[in-house]
Order: C-alpha cells, then sequence, then structure tokens
C-alpha cells in the first residue's frame, strides 16, 4: 500500500496493471515513501531507542534534517539542525500534522518503524530496476526524462508542441495514467511511437513498469525518451524511474506557492516548466513569487517560463534538451576513453 495515497488495499498485495496492447503484468503495490531520491539513492534510517525518537528526514539535494522527538514522559521537541531549503515561515494556527514520524505518514495499525521498513525495501528494489534503466538507457545514448505535475498542468499539450518542433524521428513516449489511452492517442498523432501504461489505483509509474515498457518503446536509432508521469505531485517524487532529469511543470492556473505544499517534488527536480504564461494576465498568478518559493526549495533549481499555445519559451526549453542530450554525449565518450585506457593497461 502506499502510505501516502493509499493506491493498493494492503502492503502485500499485487495489482495487474494492464498497457493498452491488452498486455496484463502484476506488479506489487506496497508503497510507503516519504522523501524524495533524485538519482542519489538516500533512505530513511530507523533509530532505535529506549524511548521512541520520530525522526522526519528530507533527503533531496540539500541533506538538511528537521527532528521531531516524541518521548513516553510527555514532551515533544523540535529541533531544527542546519538550513532546511523548503522550509516556510512558521504557521500559528493551530492543525494536525500527520507526517511527523521517520515515515513522513501515518497508517492506522502499522508503526512508524514498520512503515520505514516497508519503504525502505520499496525504494531499493525500485532504485536497483531504475538503476539497470538508467544503464541501458545511457549505453544506448537515449536521453530519458521524466515529465511530473498535477493534473491539468499541460504536459500532454506541451509534449506534443515539443515533439512537433523537434520532429518524430528518434523520439518516442511512455504514457502514464490510471486509465484511459487518449493521451497516448494524442501522442501518437505526432508520429511516434508511444505507450500506454494504466496504473489502476496506482498513483504514479515506478521502475519496474518503465523495465518492462522500454523493449516495446524503443525502436532502433532512439535518441529521446519521454516519460509522462501520472498527473501527481505527491508520489512521483519519490520513485526514480531511470531517468536523467524529473522535469516539473507547474501551471500559472494553479497556485504559486505549490513548491511549498509539495516540496519533494520540487527538490527532486532538475527543472521547473512554468507553463501557460499566455493566460498569466487573466489569472491571479504571482510568477515571481512562484520562482522565489520553487528556489527556496531547490537552489538549484533552474526555471523556464513558456506557453504551448503561444510559443513562448519553447526555444530555450528545447535548448535545454539539446544541453541535457550533449551531456549525456560527453559522459559516455569520457566512459569509453576510461574503458579503452584500462584495456591498453592491461
Amino acid at each position: 500500500m502506499c502510505t501516502v495515497c493509499g493506491c493498493a488495499e494492503s502492503g502485500d498485495q499485487s495489482h495487474a496493471h494492464h498497457h493498452e496492447h491488452e498486455h496484463a503484468h502484476p506488479h506489487e503495490h506496497a508503497r510507503a515513501h516519504s522523501h524524495a531520491h533524485p538519482h542519489t539513492h538516500s533512505h530513511a534510517h530507523p533509530h532505535s531507542h529506549e524511548h521512541e525518537h520520530e525522526h522526519e528526514h528530507d533527503h533531496a539535494h540539500a541533506h538538511a534534517h528537521a527532528h521531531s522527538h516524541e518521548h513516553v514522559h510527555g514532551h515533544v521537541h523540535s529541533h531544527d539542525h542546519g538550513d532546511h531549503p523548503g522550509a516556510a515561515e512558521p504557521d500559528a494556527s493551530p492543525h494536525l500534522d500527520c507526517g511527523a514520524g521517520p515515515a513522513g505518514v501515518e497508517v492506522a495499525g502499522m508503526s512508524q518503524r514498520r512503515l520505514v521498513e516497508i519503504e525502505t525495501n520499496i525504494l531499493a528494489r525500485n532504485d536497483a530496476i531504475a538503476e539497470g534503466n538508467r544503464q541501458r538507457l545511457e549505453a544506448d545514448g537515449v536521453l530519458a526524462l521524466n515529465l511530473v505535475s498535477s493534473p491539468g498542468s499541460g504536459k500532454t499539450t506541451l509534449l506534443v508542441d515539443t515533439i512537433r518542433r523537434l520532429g518524430a524521428e528518434g523520439v518516442a513516449v511512455i504514457e502514464g495514467d490510471q486509465q484511459t489511452a487518449n493521451d497516448a492517442r494524442r501522442i501518437r498523432e505526432t508520429g511516434v511511437p508511444a505507450l500506454q501504461v494504466n496504473t489502476g489505483k496506482g498513483c504514479h509509474l515506478d521502475a519496474s513498469m518503465v523495465e518492462r515498457a522500454l523493449p516495446q518503446v524503443s525502436p532502433p536509432g532512439l535518441g529521446l525518451l519521454f516519460i509522462e508521469n501520472v498527473g501527481n505531485l505527491v508520489c512521483p517524487a519519490g520513485f526514480d524511474l531511470g531517468e536523467d532529469a524529473k522535469v516539473v511543470i507547474l501551471s500559472v492556473t494553479e497556485g504559486e506557492d505549490k513548491p511549498l505544499k509539495y516540496p519533494h517534488m520540487f527538490a527532486a527536480a532538475s527543472l521547473m516548466l512554468l507553463s501557460k504564461v499566455d493566460l498569466a494576465p487573466h489569472v491571479d498568478f504571482d510568477m515571481d513569487a512562484c520562482e522565489a518559493y520553487a528556489r527556496r526549495i531547490n537552489p538549484e533549481l533552474e526555471i523556464l517560463r513558456l506557453s504551448a499555445t503561444s510559443g513562448e519559451g519553447m526555444d530555450a526549453w528545447l535548448d535545454w534538451i539539446d544541453a541535457r542530450r550533449e551531456a549525456l554525449r560527453q559522459r559516455a565518450l569520457s566512459r569509453a576513453r576510461q574503458h579503452l585506457a584500462m584495456l591498453e593497461q592491461r
């Protein structure tokens, strides 16, 4: 079970997910995750003490930890260890914090220690598969970008316009949604191969889904793979798919404080695309404030403003893709030179 969103009914239950080609495959959906794991593999660590300590760990980019310790004698202490880039101003209004333990979430009938164990096991399995995906993609010279956002941000519209500008040759798409093949059909109209992955109750793609999809969507000569994740600003943050980078898309039709409300996603991303900027004059959205919030969470985050409708910012987005592809090519050349040097030394 995903302990954040409950995308399965029990921790040990397996669910059948169906690709559009009606090929069913089992997938275990025990999900307990509370922090982002971008590329590097950081995990929550349970601590055993005579009196129970509950620690909340945010392992994304900066490794600053806010620890909340609850002791049996009834005192609750909040310790801030180092600057936390995502820390918002304290809110004095009453609120109920159900994510203060080491797992970052509460599930009825399960201890925080058990939730951390589940999370660690699941993410370790996922990360191992993701690393295999990454090695395969990099060996083939394929740049994989994981597009993440809330529903309605304009991911598919942006993707369609991006493909039309790039050209269909050498491009493929893995499309993630809970149901329907609507988005995959839209992508295929551009001439690009697209595989629909329906997750059912699942709220995100994981590395095993991508592993199974790759043989069906990676034709010879593929150089660019877009993975359009399920619309969700929570769970996809914690699951590495083997991508080169996460790209988070936030539209001006949403609230500018989204980075503060969903910090793990923005901490895990390499690039934020502020989309639908053509609508900015018609909505109450402070783009400067939004970017400032995002950089408070992730100071290294690159940000581009664009509109697939007007074309504003699209050239900068394509330039960013080209730069990532070139960086991937240079890494491949460096590895080849190192391998050749090792062979010459033998």
